[in-house]
This record gives C-alpha cells, structure tokens and sequence, in this order.
C-alpha cells in the first residue's frame, strides 16, 4: 500500500470522523452518517480490495465511537466493512457508468441506503431498535441518503479538480 494513498485516505476518514462528530442526532439518536460519504469517495478514488477493507474497518470504528444511537458500536462495525464491499462491488460493476459526477452520487445513494438497512437489521439483532425499523429508516436514512448525495455531487468534482493539478494522481496511476 502506497504511504501517499494511505494519507490521502487518512485525510478523508479524518474530514469524514469531524463531521460524523458534530453533526447531531435527528431521531431517537441516529443521524446521518458524513463517514460514508467520505468512504465511498475513498473506494471511488482509490478503488482496491485492501483500502476497500481499512476504510471499511476505521469507518466502523470511528463511526462506532462517535454514534450517539444507544449500543450502536457493534452495528457500526458490522455495517461499514459489509457496506465498503458492497459499494466496491457495484462500483466494479458499473465502472463504465460512474465515472461521472452523477453516477458516483448515484452510486452513493445506493450504498447509503445499504448501509442504512445493514446498520438497523444489525441493530435490530443485537441491541433492539429505539422505534419500529420503517420509521427509522424513512426518518434518518433516507434523509441521510439525500445528503450524502448531495455532498458527493459537491464534493467529488472538487476532489477529482484538486487531484488532476497535482502530480498525486500521476503517482497513484504509476504504482497501481
């Protein structure tokens, strides 16, 4: 693994951790999760099975440590690996489609509407849900889709601006 793709990664788990931190619950403490959206954005950029695993397991970590739903470390745990596979799995197989702005945003709702549903069905398992599963999932996951959405929309062509003006992209190109 290359020292400047696990800074680059290292930077986006850290923006994604400060947002995850401040951003309060909305109902019965869950809130929307910024850390996927910076995940997916790591596997978009640095699409390989090993970032694709230690963003996975730091996501959950972290995501786990500064979650504000009750008991909601172990589902953090379990969701974000199981959610970075299957983001990198469909990215995989639609990487002719996504390499747009819109088929990334795209791609991010779909793996935060995954993540949503393997993060309560976990929850459910392991610790009980504070609310019914339909009612959690219409009032925090689909809003948490709808703004991850639209960060990635905002935040991937500024990203991908950023990494075409530095020799950075020419170096991950060459090692990979």
């Amino acid at each position: 693994m290359n020292t400047k793709t696990l800074v680059a990664l290292s930077l986006l788990v850290g923006i994604g951790a400060a947002l995850h931190a401040v951003i309060p619950g909305i109902f019965l403490g869950m809130k929307p999760d910024m850390m996927l959206t910076m995940m997916f954005l790591g596997i978009v950029l640095f699409p390989d099975k090993k970032n694709v695993l230690l963003l996975g397991f730091v996501t959950g970590i972290i995501s786990g440590i500064t979650t504000q739903f009750p008991g909601g470390f172990i589902p953090n745990l379990i969701d974000k690996p199981l959610t970075a596979f299957a983001f990198y799995g469909i990215f995989l197989l639609t990487k002719k489609m996504n390499k747009s702005v819109l088929g990334t945003a795209v791609l991010t709702a779909a793996g935060t509407i995954i993540s949503g549903v393997i993060f309560l069905a976990s929850a459910y398992f392991i610790v009980g849900l504070p609310g019914a599963f339909v009612g959690l999932f219409v009032a925090v996951v689909l809003p948490a889709t709808v703004v991850n959405t639209g960060a990635m929309f905002i935040v991937y062509p500024i990203v991908q601006s950023i990494l075409k003006r530095t020799s950075f992209q020419k170096n991950i190109s060459q090692s990979a």
